[in-house]
């Protein structure tokens, strides 16, 4: 490492770890901004080195020429590359005894999911998977609130994530089902965790998808209907049809004792209470992080202070493999005319 840090005031984390981000898109940019944040030194590797030096200039970061140059920098490397690659740099970081943090989708396949535990394991390394709804406070203040009981039994969860079509160029890998999922696997996989999370495991899911049955429509809105093991059911839906810079999301949570909902459309900036506010736009949308802290912020320095301190996370990669199997169950209901896909809870697999 050249010894160039991620510049600003050194946090809790400071010094304590390097990470090294790989992939300089998006999300890259997300993540290299809260480990900024941070005070942790970070170094980008991407296949376009203009792009990658690019991003590291704009936080004060290292550059590495190559995945090899990455894991000999770092204690961490942070993959933020399109999700078809997820698995296979995963792996080898793994292999080259590094501990993974992984932006959602875990990967692209179970079998992919399933190699990179496997790896971590292998290895003695950590592998923890960025589901950042867990880290939003209003969505935590609501599930706090679920489990201390205060609306009883949850019984029905409707849970809406409404954005733009990614602005994105033709031929981009977002859009090609193979690569990334599509609007399942990179925007309803957020709600479809977070509903676990709340309601416990799924056993069955049905979907339908308006570009599998309209692909001339160009853009997308999908539905999904979860049956949970308790008897809870949740209704999730999540569109790329609207407007930038549209992004909207929305809960509403209803017990045997009462009822918790948010929309991030009519609600003012965070109160003490459950609700939170949310906008925001770019190439692909992202929810306004500046209320309350960064949730991204918040994740990855929990994730970084479990590897320093050998600490327990609020989600792990088999929590992360156990949604992806339900996102992956979900798109395979609507490519197949919304049909009721099955599922076999993690206890009844034992």
């Amino acid at each position: 490492m050249s010894g160039q840090t991620a510049g600003g005031e050194a946090g809790a984390l400071g010094g304590r770890i390097r990470v090294g981000v790989a992939g300089s898109g998006f999300i890259g940019e997300t993540h290299l901004a809260a480990w900024t944040a941070e005070g942790v030194p970070a170094v980008v590797y991407d296949v376009d080195a203009g792009r990658a030096a690019d991003l590291a200039g704009q936080f004060g970061a290292a550059t590495a020429a190559s995945l090899e140059a990455l894991f000999a920098a770092v204690d961490v490397v942070d993959v933020c590359t399109p999700t078809h690659l997820h698995a296979g740099i995963a792996i080898q970081a793994a292999k080259a005894h590094r501990h993974v943090i992984c932006e959602k989708p875990m990967a692209r396949t179970l079998a992919d999911a399933e190699a990179m535990i496997l790896a971590a394991r292998e290895n003695g390394v950590r592998l923890l998977v960025g589901h950042v709804v867990r880290f939003f406070p209003e969505y935590v203040a609501a599930r706090d609130a679920v489990l201390t009981g205060q609306i009883g039994d949850p019984a029905v969860l409707r849970l809406t994530r409404a954005s733009f079509r990614p602005r994105q160029p033709a031929g981009h890998w977002f859009f090609d089902h193979a690569k990334s999922g599509g609007i399942v696997l990179d925007l309803m996989i957020h709600d479809l965790d977070y509903a676990r999370w709340v309601a416990g495991e799924v056993v069955a899911v049905e979907c339908r998808s308006a570009i599998v049955e309209r692909p001339e429509a160009g853009v997308d809105h999908a539905v999904a209907i979860l049956t949970h093991a308790s008897g809870a059911i949740s209704h999730i839906s999540a569109s790329w049809a609207y407007a930038p810079p549209t992004f909207r999301t929305a809960f509403e949570i209803a017990g045997s004792r009462g009822l918790i909902d948010h929309d991030s459309a009519l609600t003012a900036p965070i109160t003490p209470s459950l609700l939170a506010g949310a906008d925001g736009a770019a190439t692909t949308a992202l929810a306004d992080t500046s209320l309350n802290g960064d949730p991204f912020r918040r994740e990855l320095a929990e994730f970084a202070r479990a590897i320093v301190d050998r600490t327990t996370t609020r989600t792990s990669a088999e929590e992360a493999l156990a949604t992806l199997r339900l996102a992956l169950a979900a798109d395979a209901s609507a490519h197949e005319g919304g049909r009721v896909v099955r599922l076999q809870t993690a206890e009844a697999a034992r």
